[in-house]
């Protein structure tokens, strides 16, 4: 079925909220920084433009800690052999934790799943959340769907996931580049996501206001 039939899905894609001279969307009172671990963002296996990634998510981080907001890291566990096995160089989160910030180790994409990620939002009165991080199409789309399915308000900084390019194979036709990837991840989470264009745009305040 084309877009522009789609109920309730215009062909003109009205998720990214935030554009030039528009209404910014309301603040968060937590970021999920989801994997953001050294098999992912360095290396020869890091996803593309990394470095950048990293700055960005890491402006979030700043910010976030600065107004007071509840910050929580995703660790994906991986499966033996994998870069990310618990233990591995690869395994380890690239951007270092400050204070009490939790650690929420994971081994499913959604990082709601058998974890203490639900608890620990609705500990510190969390309504409204930003996502960013690692695989835009897996973890990071995952854990905002559950989040958006448990009645959280979700921030996604179109600029602060990213994912690996689809490769080409027998059947599938051509590859997928990353940047197409991480676009139709977003579209895929449908109306609710409040996207916005840059990580700078989002906003935040402290835990429990």
């Amino acid at each position: 079925m084309p877009i522009s039939t789609w109920p309730g899905k215009p062909a003109t894609d009205p998720g990214i909220r935030c554009q030039d001279g528009d209404v910014k969307v309301a603040a968060v009172q937590a970021l999920v920084i989801v994997d953001v671990q050294a098999a992912f963002v360095t290396g020869t296996h890091a996803v593309s433009d990394a470095e950048a990634l990293l700055a960005r998510i890491a402006g979030l981080l700043a910010r976030a800690r600065e107004a007071g907001s509840l910050v929580i890291h995703l660790q994906n566990d991986g499966r033996p052999g994998t870069d990310d096995e618990p233990g591995q160089p690869g395994w380890e989160l690239q951007l270092p934790t400050a204070g009490t910030e939790p650690v929420i180790r994971k081994a499913h994409d959604d990082g709601f799943c058998g974890t203490s990620l639900a608890g620990a939002l609705l500990g510190h009165q969390v309504r409204r959340l930003a996502v960013a991080g690692v695989m835009s199409e897996m973890c990071v789309s995952a854990t905002a769907r559950s989040a958006l399915e448990k009645g959280f308000g979700v921030v996604l900084p179109h600029d602060a996931h990213a994912t690996y390019d689809i490769p080409a194979a027998p059947g599938f036709g051509q590859a997928v580049p990353a940047a197409i990837v991480a676009r139709v991840a977003e579209w895929a989470l449908g109306d609710q996501i409040e996207l916005v264009r840059r990580a700078e745009d989002v906003t935040f305040a402290a835990a429990g206001t």
